[in-house]
């Protein structure tokens, strides 16, 4: 667990509302983090969004170029930006009512945390979904 993440219990709940996952800053390069997580999701039977305005498909699934341009309802928003990047996504998930964010490891925007809390959005920042996700899989039901 993250000691940084201040509601442990965040996590669990949002696995539990999550069905669909659109991954800003996905990349089409099987040797990037944000591949090889988007690919361990989908093995793990969560639909997954690209959004990223630099490729056309990733896994065969068509990309956005931003959360804005998705059609489906997305219950979790995981940002694989630069810190600096990021309070535009949060932004762009409070408009689009989504029900989780999570920044992944080395990503954090206070201000954006505070934003979409304040929206009533639960918040993950710099931890990591694919570690925290292996760990709730090794807890007993």
């Amino acid at each position: 667990m993250n000691p940084n993440q201040p509601y442990p219990k965040i996590i669990d709940r949002i696995f539990e509302s999550t069905n669909t996952i659109a991954i800003v800053g996905l990349s089409d390069d099987p040797s990037r983090t944000s591949h090889r997580i988007g690919s361990y999701l989908l093995d793990n039977g969560y639909k997954v969004i690209p959004v990223n305005p630099n490729v056309d498909f990733v896994f065969g699934i068509k990309s956005y170029p931003d959360l804005l341009q998705i059609p489906d309802q997305i219950d979790l928003v995981n940002i694989f930006r630069r810190s600096e990047h990021v309070l535009p996504v949060v932004k762009d998930a409070i408009e689009i009512e989504v029900k989780s964010i999570w920044m992944q490891d080395g990503v954090q925007d206070t201000y954006a945390e505070k934003m979409a809390m304040k929206a009533g959005i639960m918040v993950v920042m710099n931890d990591c979904v694919y570690r925290q996700h292996k760990l709730m899989l090794g807890k007993p039901k």
